[in-house]
């Protein structure tokens, strides 16, 4: 891909997700954070104005690390952002914070082995939009409209398999397979096992000793 291609998609798609961030609720939760439409352009702005800049120092950041050890540190940063990412679950692992910069960290790792500084800017801002405003759109998603939701997610899936594959097939075929092992093989091997779940109910007896102890209190 070039990246002036990669960075036009991104931005269409960017508009088109904040049009539909607002569409869902009628922008009540905009409303009732007070922010303005302005406030967000100035920030998209100053966001974009500094990743461009600091862009040459991203592809120089790692020059002196082995391109192995990048894509090492890239594939356990991206491990670690699914494990603590917020899939919905009450659970202490969870941290949406630690996620982020952990998916961050690994775009910014990648984006110092293209070949320009351009690529660099462009990797970056496209991992802001993927690993950020994406979830804050699939949240919303979720809670006003599910079937919305499911729709948006399945065809999310889809295009990503279909991106994959133009790269390799054998990766496609392994994230079909992740893909379903993940969202029906699972779920369903957990609710057939609940079939062979027995639980033991009481009131239970208490113990009593009946042998004499006494000569072991000697």
């Amino acid at each position: 891909l070039s990246p002036q291609g990669l960075f036009g998609a991104a931005l269409v798609s960017s508009l088109l997700g904040y049009v539909l961030f607002d569409a869902v609720d009628g922008g009540a939760e905009r409303w009732a954070s007070g922010r303005t439409r302005w406030a967000d352009l100035k920030s998209t702005l100053v966001f974009a104005a500094f990743t461009y800049g600091f862009s040459p120092v991203l592809k120089t950041l790692t020059e002196s690390i082995s391109t192995d050890t990048i894509y090492a540190m890239s594939a356990l940063m991206l491990l670690g952002h699914l494990i603590f990412f917020d899939y919905g679950a009450n659970a202490a692992i969870v941290s949406s914070t630690l996620s982020l910069n952990m998916a961050i960290f690994a775009s910014v790792c990648l984006a110092s082995r293209l070949p320009r500084s351009l690529h660099a800017f462009v990797m970056v801002t496209f991992a802001m939009q993927i690993f950020a405003l994406w979830p804050m759109l699939q949240k919303k998603l979720k809670a006003r409209t599910p079937r919305c939701y499911v729709g948006v997610t399945v065809l999310f899936a889809l295009a990503a398999l279909a991106g994959l594959a133009t790269v390799s097939s054998v990766g496609a075929v392994l994230f079909a397979s992740l893909l379903l092992a993940i969202s029906c093989l699972c779920p369903y091997c957990l609710i057939r096992l609940q079939l062979l779940k027995d639980n033991i109910h009481g009131p239970w007896d208490e113990a009593e000793i009946k042998e004499d102890l006494s000569r072991f209190l000697m």
